[in-house]
């Protein structure tokens, strides 16, 4: 049986997939006293677009509270999305995968 992807090793592999791209910075979001709670996992920009991210395994669930953040960051204009893989990452961004 394989064992359960975890969020963090997820989160990871994502960051790394963005930093290779050019034209984007991207940041993970730390849980402090100064955050705002249920904000997305990945926030940054991408040729000149805000993005935000939130990062799931393929079983879980978003909370009311990050559906509502993201709903937030959206209205704004900020490119938003829920991603399970670092293709749908890519995707969410419109970044061509290197094959």
């Amino acid at each position: 049986m394989k064992p359960a992807l975890r969020e963090s090793a997820l989160v990871s592999a994502i960051v790394q997939a963005l930093r290779a791209a050019s034209g984007l910075v991207v940041r993970k979001r730390h849980g402090t006293a100064w955050g705002v709670t249920g904000d997305p996992d990945l926030s940054g920009c991408y040729r000149g677009r805000h993005f935000e991210l939130e990062v799931k395994t393929p079983a879980g669930a978003l909370t009311r509270l990050q559906e509502a953040r993201l709903a937030e960051w959206s209205r704004a204009g900020a490119i938003t999305a829920v991603v399970r893989s670092v293709e749908e990452a890519l995707a969410a961004l419109g970044i061509e995968e290197d094959k």
